[in-house]
């Protein structure tokens, strides 16, 4: 169930607990759950992301689904490590004035 997801409903958090059976980091509520994902998939340590879930509006997604959700076109925010085409370097002038 991606087709429509509503990345602006409010949304859930629950990590997992570490190999050590603690939890570090524990259940949080965003707004969006478009930041609940980008949290998720960019703050989120991959041992953690593991066996988290998110809910949004009666809807389960495992750390499967908060990936697709994340890598969806429909994804409203800019992703770490994404960059634009505006920001791209352009090819270099070419040198003048060094040793021959």
């Amino acid at each position: 169930m991606i087709d429509g997801f509503d990345y602006d409903a409010p949304a859930e958090l629950f990590p997992t607990r570490s190999r050590k059976g603690n939890r570090p980091m524990g259940y949080r509520r965003f707004d969006k759950a478009s930041e609940a994902i980008r949290f998720a998939m960019e703050e989120l340590s991959p041992d953690l992301l593991v066996g988290a879930h998110l809910e949004v509006e009666e809807d389960r997604f495992d750390s499967e689904g908060i990936r697709r959700l994340y890598e969806h076109a429909e994804y409203p925010l800019a992703r770490r490590g994404a960059s634009s085409a505006d920001e791209a370097p352009g090819p270099r002038a070419p040198r003048t004035g060094g040793r021959k």
